[in-house]
């Protein structure tokens, strides 16, 4: 059988931590950063855990070796 390869676009975005959750980094970051409020640019800072069954998807799909 041919081996699975990862999506490339997938291995740019997503990070399977050591407990084997998918880190994924949060959206609305990257422009108009005037229209948003300080909250709004606080709580998107840094990476976040994905949902179980998306995180599932995820490494079932896109991340077979990861």
């Amino acid at each position: 059988m041919p081996k699975m390869k990862t999506k490339s676009g997938a291995k740019k975005r997503f990070k399977i931590s050591a407990t084997g959750k998918v880190m994924y980094a949060q959206s609305g970051k990257r422009h108009g950063m005037i229209k948003r409020t300080n909250k709004q640019i606080r709580d998107h800072r840094g990476t976040t855990a994905m949902f179980e069954t998306d995180g599932y998807n995820v490494k079932r799909y896109f991340l077979p070796n990861g």
